[in-house]
C-alpha cells in the first residue's frame, strides 16, 4: 500500500529532526498553515449553516440578532438559541473528538483503516448503555452519558491490559486483535439482549444510530473537560506517533519511550472516544476518513495530521447534520447515516488515488 495510506512504512514517516532539508519542512508547514486557515473559514461557514438551515430556515441576520440581542418570544430567536446553538456546539466538540481519536488510532496501531471502534471502545460504550437501559431503566440521553463513558474506559483498559501480556508487550497487531475480539464479544451480548427485550431495542436504536438532535446542553458541559484534556494530549502525541511510525526499534533508538508513548496515546483515545460516544453516539466514518484527508493535504507528519483532524472532524459532522436536515424536510436524517453515505465514497476515492500514486 502506498505511503499515503500506510504510516507503518518507513517512507511514510517524517524524517527525524535534522535529517531532512529545510525546503520540504518549510513547504509542509506552509501547506499546513494554509489548510488550517481554510478549515477555520470552513468551520465558521458550516457553523452558520447549522444555525440557519433546517426544517425552518432562519436568515443570517436573524441568527446574528439571536446570538447577540435575543428578543423574548421571537420564534426564530428561540429556534436558534434553544435548539440549534446546543446542536452546533455538540457537533463541533463531538466532531473534533472523533477526528482526533481517529488520527491517534491510525498512528498507534499503524493501521490505515483504524477508527475509534477498532479497540472495542465503541462496543464497550454500547454495551454499557445496554446495561443502563435494560438493567437500570435509564431512558434519557444525560443518563446514558456516564455509562457510555465508563464503558469506553473499561474497554480500553481491558484491551490495553490484554495486549500487554507476553514478552514483547503491547504491539499494534495485538491491540487490533484484542480490540476485534472484544468488539465481537460485546456485539454478541448486545444482540442477545436486543432480541429478547423490545423496550431496550426501542431505546437503544435512537442512541446507536448517531445524531446531534435532542442532546441537552448539560451533556456537553459534563464531557467538555475530558475532551479538552484529550485534545491537549492528542496534540502532544504528534512526535510520539511520528517516532512509532518508524517502528518500535527505530523509535527506541531515537530515545522514545515506546510503552509510555503508547499509553499516552491510548489515554487520549479513551478520553476522546468516551466523550464523543457519550455526546453523539457511535458515529462511524468520521474517525476513519478524516485522518486520510488530513494526510493527503499535509503528508505523513502526525503533528499536522492530528491538528487538521481536529478541524476536519467537526466540518464533516456538522455538514452531514445540515444535509440530513435539508434532504427530507420537514423530517430529517440522523447525522450518523449521512456521514456513512458521504464517508464511504470519499474513502474509496482516497484508496483509488493512493493506488494510482503508488503505481
Amino acid at each position: 500500500m502506498s505511503a499515503v495510506l500506510d504510516p507503518a512504512t518507513p517512507s511514510a514517516a517524517p524524517a527525524p529532526s535534522g535529517s531532512a532539508s529545510a525546503g520540504p519542512r518549510t513547504t509542509g508547514a506552509t501547506r499546513g498553515l494554509l489548510a488550517v486557515a481554510l478549515l477555520l473559514v470552513g468551520l465558521a461557514l458550516v457553523s452558520l449553516a447549522s444555525l440557519a438551515w433546517g426544517a425552518r430556515d432562519v436568515a443570517p441576520s436573524a441568527v446574528w440578532d439571536a446570538l447577540l440581542a435575543p428578543v423574548p418570544g421571537d420564534n426564530d430567536h428561540l429556534v436558534v438559541r434553544d435548539l440549534r446553538v446546543p446542536r452546533t456546539l455538540i457537533g463541533l466538540v463531538g466532531g473534533a473528538a472523533l477526528g482526533a481519536a481517529g488520527a491517534l488510532m491510525q498512528g498507534v496501531t499503524r493501521n490505515p483503516i483504524a477508527d475509534p471502534g477498532l479497540l472495542g471502545i465503541n462496543s464497550g460504550a454500547s454495551l454499557a448503555v445496554i446495561v443502563a437501559i435494560a438493567g437500570l431503566g435509564v431512558s434519557s440521553t444525560s443518563g446514558y452519558l456516564w455509562f457510555a463513558f465508563a464503558g469506553a474506559a473499561v474497554a480500553a483498559v481491558v484491551v490495553y491490559g490484554a495486549a500487554s501480556l507476553g514478552w514483547e508487550g503491547v504491539t499494534p497487531v495485538k491491540l487490533a486483535l484484542v480490540g476485534a475480539a472484544l468488539t465481537a464479544t460485546c456485539t454478541s451480548v448486545i444482540t442477545v439482549v436486543l432480541l429478547t427485550d423490545t423496550r431496550t431495542l426501542g431505546e437503544y436504536r435512537f442512541w446507536q444510530v448517531g445524531s446531534l438532535a435532542n442532546r441537552p446542553l448539560d451533556v456537553l458541559t459534563a464531557v467538555l473537560p475530558f475532551v479538552l484534556v484529550g485534545l491537549v494530549l492528542a496534540l502532544a502525541a504528534g512526535r510520539v506517533l511520528n517516532a512509532l511510525a518508524l517502528g518500535d526499534d527505530v523509535a527506541r533508538g531515537l530515545g522514545q519511550d515506546v510503552v509510555r508513548g503508547r499509553l499516552l496515546v491510548v489515554t487520549a483515545v479513551v478520553l476522546l472516544c468516551g466523550s464523543a460516544v457519550s455526546l453523539v453516539g457511535p458515529i462511524a466514518f468520521v474517525g476513519l476518513v478524516v485522518p486520510h484527508v488530513a494526510r493527503a493535504i499535509v503528508g505523513p507528519d502526525y503533528r499536522w495530521i492530528v491538528l487538521l483532524s481536529i478541524l476536519l472532524g467537526p466540518v464533516l459532522l456538522l455538514a452531514a447534520d445540515v444535509v440530513g436536515r435539508l434532504v427530507v424536510r420537514p423530517s430529517e436524517l440522523e447525522a450518523g447515516l449521512v456521514v456513512a453515505v458521504i464517508g464511504a465514497p470519499v474513502l474509496i476515492g482516497l484508496v483509488r488515488r493512493s493506488r494510482a500514486v503508488a503505481a
